[in-house]
């Protein structure tokens, strides 16, 4: 019984983990979109600020809802921006690597880095930064 509830709970956190990833990769596309064929910014900085834009959304989001963690705000923010302190050069420098001389698409780059994202933060998120403190928010009743 206990192993079932773990085991849903589980598929939940992808569930809900996806859900909002795929709405912080919206933000993302648009974002490097607008920037990149609107107002023709280079790849690396148009890239940077959709990233940072789509991480706050994603980190605000599954904070409350998949692992509704009261975990402390700065803390846990500190611990993603370790994870993205690694991500985020390695993910620009290649990216900007490859489309540089135009040999891959930026958009399929975008697509990539946004998949290899997507998975190395749900572990990295699930397991390092909630890790002892998934299901600690209460909810808050008023009289």
């Amino acid at each position: 019984m206990i192993k079932n509830i773990k085991q849903n709970e589980q598929v939940t956190h992808v569930i809900k983990f996806t859900l909002f990833s795929i709405s912080a990769g919206v933000i993302q596309v648009a974002s490097f979109s607008l920037l990149h064929s609107v107002f023709k910014v280079i790849y690396w900085p148009a890239y940077l600020i959709a990233l940072v834009l789509s991480v706050l959304w994603n980190f605000t989001l599954n904070r409350k809802f998949t692992f509704k963690s009261a975990a402390n705000i700065p803390k846990a923010m500190f611990k993603v921006a370790i994870y993205y302190a690694f991500f985020t050069p390695l993910s620009t420098w290649i990216g900007d690597y490859l489309v540089e001389d135009q040999a891959f698409a930026e958009y399929f780059v975008l697509a990539g880095t946004m998949i290899i994202n997507f998975v190395t933060e749900f572990i990295y998120t699930k397991y390092f930064v909630y890790h002892n403190e998934i299901n600690t928010a209460t909810e808050i009743v008023s009289s």
